[in-house]
């Protein structure tokens, strides 16, 4: 909300003659606050929150323009900015400890009225509030990548507790350090995006959109038969080498006291793994491998004495 108003005290007045559905006369500029709602924590603890400050009003005089941010009732003079028209900026060292900044924008300025009779205005828009936070998400590695393909986070303030969901999945998280951690992209249908969040106990945080691009793999042999206590190879091959980290195939059973394998890995600079199946108590089931060709690839199990 931004209002007219010609003094601090007639700025308390304003506000409560708001209560009343009372207003005051028209701004001569357009203010529009342009500081984040959430700011990365940094070890100066020196913050820059900035605003627009657009003249409205042909009778405002050229150079009485004067911007300032008002801050836990500290009144400080903004400067301009030479990152575009209009733009002003203030750096706040902030106290040992802040965790939210609360502020608002003043613009005062001098209208020529007529007889050239000069009135001094002044604008504000009302508190603001920008919280600072020792956790954030800098970038992901990558914005797009097939299914099973290692993605990095990199940020500040990651814990064990982070699970990265990228659309309504969530994915398998590897905890590097308090500024980076990994994932790897769920088996999701190719050709879309997705957005990633990271999410932990206390909440979530937004880390980007992801693209999770086609693939495709295709599995040798098509169909096992095993006796209890064989093994046998199977072979995926992957139509494109797998890039830094590899690629994780998550394969999944319906039949779990029937096969026992291992975690099916395809190492970096290779489209292809053989991993060795056993055959665990009778019974038959399918393996199942979702996110590659039309959906899912099957290869049925059977298992017998």
């Amino acid at each position: 909300m931004q209002n007219n108003r010609f003094s601090h005290a007639s700025r308390i007045l304003a506000v409560a003659a708001t209560g009343l559905g009372l207003l005051l006369a028209g701004c001569g500029t357009a203010i529009t606050n342009l500081t984040p709602a959430a700011l990365p924590q940094n070890p100066s603890q020196i913050y820059t929150l900035s605003a627009r400050v657009t003249p409205q009003a042909a009778t405002i005089v050229p150079g009485s323009l004067v911007v300032h941010i008002v801050i836990d009732g500290q009144d400080h003079q903004m400067t301009r900015s030479e990152l575009g028209e209009g733009i002003y900026t203030y750096d706040h060292q902030a106290a040992a400890g802040s965790s939210e900044l609360k502020y608002y924008i003043l613009a005062d300025y001098d209208t020529k009225g007529p007889g050239g009779v000069l009135t001094h205005q002044e604008d504000f828009i009302e508190t603001q509030h920008a919280s600072i936070s020792g956790r954030y998400i800098l970038q992901l590695e990558t914005n797009r990548g097939p299914v099973g393909a290692p993605i990095g986070v990199i940020g500040r303030g990651f814990t064990a507790q982070d699970v990265v969901y990228v659309g309504p999945s969530p994915a398998r998280t590897v905890f590097e350090s308090a500024n980076a951690l990994s994932f790897y992209v769920p088996a999701l249908e190719g050709g879309r995006n997705y957005e990633v969040q990271l999410v932990n106990p206390t909440g979530s945080t937004f880390a980007g959109t992801f693209r999770v691009d086609a693939s495709s793999v295709n599995v040798s042999p098509a169909a096992l038969t095993l006796r209890q206590g064989e093994t046998q190879p199977l072979t995926f091959n992957l139509a494109t080498p797998a890039t830094a980290g590899g690629v994780l195939l998550d394969v999944t059973t319906d039949a779990a006291e029937s096969v026992i394998m291992p975690e099916v890995m395809v190492p970096a600079g290779s489209s292809r793994v053989t991993v060795n199946v056993t055959g665990g108590k009778p019974g038959s089931g399918s393996l199942f491998l979702k996110g590659f060709g039309s959906g899912e690839v099957v290869v049925p199990v059977t298992v017998t004495k």
